[in-house]
């Protein structure tokens, strides 16, 4: 017990990773801030001293001198809150953006960490608005000791009037902060518990625009929104509970620090009037007093900043924190290798197993779309090897034996419902402008009529999802980009579903010719791309139940001619 009580939290762990990369800054920040406030408390301290002595020496030279103070301490207060507020914040941006950087690598590879369940929208929101308010504490430290500066020198200079005067500030200091802190753990939770229902309704957003038009399709839109708008008005009702916790936070120390500064001032008064205390030495002490309120709300406000920023790195932590699925293999496959599917049992799949050799262009009929998509997460490594049973090799070597960026350099699977990028059709198909067959690729996808369609042909600008392209173009698009990758092995998920019958039927004959020598891999029920693949294997309920050409499956097998005839 004693060793989980003193074992580190993710969360802490972070936020001490980020101080420690910013000391420099914080340090700098720290120097400046507290310059800052040292220097905004000086200025009721300097008129109180020019009452004190100008006023009764009635003296040019004394009024020279201190509004000569005046400037130098306005100047101070100038440079270096601008100066000190610089270092911070641009500390404060460059260490949201590592954490953004690291959070998202580990949420655009889900075979390496498990991740609990997280969806893309939630990772996007603990990569996005938590990352920012982990940064935060990089501001909220060196902000913190500058309003203590602040508070400790009014305390002194009020003690150097009348002791009972700076004993009022601290004791009303620390009781303020006491009150506060207890209520700062009710917005910790409170705002853990609001992101995480935010990122919850992120990924149903997320889960509703990918499936938008299959949801129209069918009817299903009225229950899916029906269903976004449950965990929305969730999200809503807590962002409200947070939000009367924060206003009851800010109300309560609004009241504290004013019912301190209106303590010290009518105790200066008293004080002034038994003559303990001079005139100059009670204008300092009332202007402390209000002065003495920014600081305060300022240093009362850090608790709840700081409850904020490691209820935000705990959520970063889930996804950083996640223990591996699998452990990479440090081999490679051999180049042109074959491909085998050894008894894979994973999802509907019920120990798949065939063989695709080297340089071979074979078409998988499923007749359960569940099946095909399982078997895509196994080839694709979605579904890491311990996640599954049986074997999958690749030019001879494992999948548990190679790394995910050595599978995926040698074997391209390309989904049905791949992405498109905003940009232009040419960085589209070529993202990093190495392909060698990107003008074969367009022509074997029959992309040609989109690049002819427009002026500025491959240079053409596509938005975000391609939402100025048809659904048959952006399908066309994606298997443009697939081919022009040109691996050892390409796998191909109903590349031709948004096509009409003649388009596709070029396609099909394109992509033979396109990848011949090349293992393809063609999962499909179109009649065109089975009857261009060598050979057709039929998967049904999770097996393979068949396997021939095309043309004889549809002569002699009844159910195929069913399963995929049109």
């Amino acid at each position: 017990m004693a060793t989980d009580t003193q074992r580190p939290r993710p969360g802490a762990a972070i936020l001490r990773t980020a101080l420690r990369r910013n000391i420099g800054a914080m340090i700098a920040g720290t120097v400046l801030m507290g310059l800052y406030q040292a220097a905004e408390t000086a200025f009721p301290i300097a008129l109180g001293l020019i009452v004190e002595h100008t006023m009764q020496d009635r003296s040019l030279g004394s009024l020279g001198v201190s509004i000569g103070s005046l400037a130098v301490i306005i100047t101070t207060v100038s440079l270096s809150w601008r100066f000190g507020m610089r270092v911070l914040q641009k500390a404060n941006t460059t260490e949201a953006h590592r954490w953004r950087v690291q959070v998202a690598a580990c949420g655009l590879q889900p075979v390496a960490r498990d991740v609990d369940g997280l969806k893309s929208g939630e990772i996007l929101t603990i990569a996005t608005e938590d990352a920012d308010q982990t940064a935060d504490i990089i501001e909220v430290v060196p902000l913190l000791v500058s309003s203590l500066v602040a508070v400790v020198v009014a305390a002194v200079a009020l003690s150097l009037a009348d002791i009972r005067l700076g004993l009022l500030v601290i004791v009303g200091t620390v009781g303020i902060l006491s009150i506060l802190a207890v209520m700062s753990k009710r917005i910790g939770s409170s705002t853990q518990e609001q992101q995480a229902k935010v990122a919850r309704a992120g990924a149903k957003v997320a889960d509703l625009i990918i499936g938008l038009r299959p949801l129209h399709g069918f009817g299903g839109n009225h229950a899916a929104f029906g269903s976004y708008r449950r965990v929305s008005t969730d999200a809503k009702r807590q962002a409200i509970t947070v939000a009367r916790v924060n206003g009851a936070y800010a109300g309560t120390a609004l009241a504290l620090n004013a019912v301190l500064a209106a303590a010290v001032s009518l105790t200066a008064g008293w004080l002034a009037f038994e003559g303990r205390i001079s005139i100059g030495e009670l204008v300092m002490a009332v202007g402390l007093a209000q002065f003495i309120m920014e600081p305060l709300k300022m240093f009362s406000e850090m608790p709840k900043y700081v409850m904020i920023a490691r209820a935000s790195a705990e959520r970063m932590a889930l996804v950083l924190s996640a223990p591996p699925v699998t452990v990479p293999g440090p081999e490679r496959p051999a180049p042109g290798g074959d491909l085998e599917v050894d008894g894979v049992r994973h999802g509907t799949l019920r120990g798949v197993k065939f063989t695709v050799a080297a340089g071979e262009f074979v078409a998988i009929a499923p007749y359960q779309p569940r099946a095909a998509a399982d078997l895509v997460a196994v080839l694709a490594v979605n579904a890491a090897p311990p996640a599954y049973e049986g074997v999958v090799r690749l030019g001879g070597q494992e999948l548990a034996d190679l790394s995910v960026e050595a599978v995926r350099e040698h074997m391209l699977v390309n989904p049905y419902d791949a992405e498109i990028f905003g940009g232009t059709l040419r960085t589209n198909i070529d993202p990093s402008g190495s392909s060698r067959t990107l003008s074969e690729a367009v022509e074997a996808s029959m992309l040609t009529d989109v690049v002819a369609l427009h002026c500025d042909g491959l240079d053409y600008a596509v938005r975000d999802r391609g939402a100025n392209l048809s659904g048959g173009q952006r399908q066309r698009l994606s298997l443009a980009r697939a081919l022009a990758a040109d691996t050892d092995v390409l796998v191909l998920h109903n590349p031709t579903t948004a096509v009409d019958a003649v388009t596709e039927q070029l396609i099909a004959r394109n992509i033979a010719k396109l990848r011949r020598g090349r293992t393809t891999v063609v999962i499909t029920s179109s009649p065109a791309l089975l009857d261009a693949a060598d050979r057709v294997l039929v998967l049904d309920e999770g097996v393979i139940t068949a396997e021939d050409t095309h043309r004889n499956l549809l002569a002699g097998d009844e159910e195929y001619c069913l399963a995929v005839a049109r």
